[in-house]
């Protein structure tokens, strides 16, 4: 039997674009807290709030529970020579991003920073900061920005590379005459 063009068809999987592990299926009915960072689920999102009834329920955010297991949703790098000879600057700008995005968003957040001699490795607990740091870094310090998104999971792997030319850093810049 043939479907008419009105009738919708019954034959598809509809398959989830993004597919996030720590995502929850349903949201929580009502307010609950989370124990570790005392974010609180109301109105359904997560927010900081200073004050919450004594008996809202208790449940663990995504974002703690990302921190906890070590499974980063961001994956950031930092590489060139400027990171060799700022390394306190870039960290300091990565911290006021995280700062800035975890003030209206509580799942947003740093996990782990690495530092080796001639990178620095963040990993984050969503997708928005990474990008988030890299566009500040561009901004800043001009440099390379590629971003990766994967298709089939909930992952982005940002990287910035410092520019060759150092005269880009806003304290070095050249006189015109």
């Amino acid at each position: 039997m043939i479907a008419s063009p009105t009738e919708p068809r019954k034959d598809r999987l509809i398959h989830e674009r993004i597919h996030d592990p720590y995502k929850s299926l349903q949201k929580p009915v009502g307010s609950s807290v989370c124990p570790v960072c005392n974010a609180v689920f109301k109105d359904g999102h997560w927010q900081w709030l200073e004050f919450w009834p004594l008996d809202t329920p208790r449940e663990i955010c995504q974002a703690c529970r990302r921190i906890r297991d070590n499974y980063p949703a961001g994956f950031m790098t930092i590489t060139g020579e400027f990171v060799q000879t700022h390394r306190q600057e870039v960290l300091n700008l990565a911290r006021n991003q995280e700062r800035a995005e975890c003030a209206l968003h509580p799942l947003h957040r740093i996990i782990h920073i690495e530092e080796q001699a001639d990178a620095v490795t963040i990993t984050t607990t969503d997708l928005h900061l990474p990008k988030r740091i890299g566009q500040a870094l561009e901004r800043a310090y001009k440099g390379r920005l590629d971003l990766h998104y994967d298709e089939k999971g909930c992952f982005v792997r940002v990287k910035w590379t410092s520019p060759k030319n150092k005269l880009n850093h806003p304290t070095m810049k050249r006189r015109q005459l």
